[in-house]
């Protein structure tokens, strides 16, 4: 579990990040924050007319409300289930608009000048997520890439078991169909 100090030291990093009101929230994530994950960026903003902490990290989206007593609430997103992200800037604050699934969730009140980081941080994450997605398929299709020369040395084997008289011809065809098929 990452400590306190932990998360501090990643937040402060990030250099000037709006935490208003979140202190108790920003207290919570040692608890919620998995070892692997590190904050790209958060902010706060209101949703459902309560202060929320929004925190970005390389696979989802957090949003934590802890009361003023007790209780917690907590919605995340992965990533992946992120359709679109957007943001507005009015005269003094900003919204932050994320489309998951058939959902949409509006955090009012951001500051202006943390929603446009906020964002490119998501968008960034999403893109860094797809390329190493693409990098691990790309490594299959080169441990699979064998496999088709495998296919040919089978393909040479039967052929030599067919001059040789170990296969008929009728053999041979349905080994062969066999190979290609698979």
């Amino acid at each position: 579990m990452k400590t306190l100090e932990a998360i501090q030291a990643e937040i402060n990093a990030l250099g000037d990040v709006d935490l208003f009101g979140t202190k108790k929230e920003v207290n919570c994530l040692p608890e919620i924050m998995k070892d692997s994950e590190h904050i790209l960026y958060l902010t706060s903003g209101l949703m459902d007319g309560t202060t929320w902490l929004i925190v970005c990290t390389e696979e989802r989206i957090i949003l934590l409300d802890k009361g003023m007593f007790f209780g917690m609430k907590q919605t995340e997103m992965s990533l992946d289930k992120i359709n679109s992200i957007s943001y507005n800037k009015g005269l003094m604050l900003g919204s932050i608009e994320i489309w998951h699934g058939g959902a949409r969730m509006i955090i009012e009140n951001c500051t202006k000048e943390s929603v446009k980081p906020f964002v490119d941080a998501v968008n960034n994450a999403i893109e860094n997520r797809k390329n190493r997605s693409s990098e691990a398929n790309v490594q299959k299709a080169v441990q699979n890439g064998p496999s088709t020369i495998d296919i040919a040395d089978q393909l040479e084997r039967l052929i030599s078991m067919v001059e040789k008289g170990f296969l008929s011809q009728e053999e041979f065809e349905t080994q062969k169909q066999k190979l290609l098929n698979s």
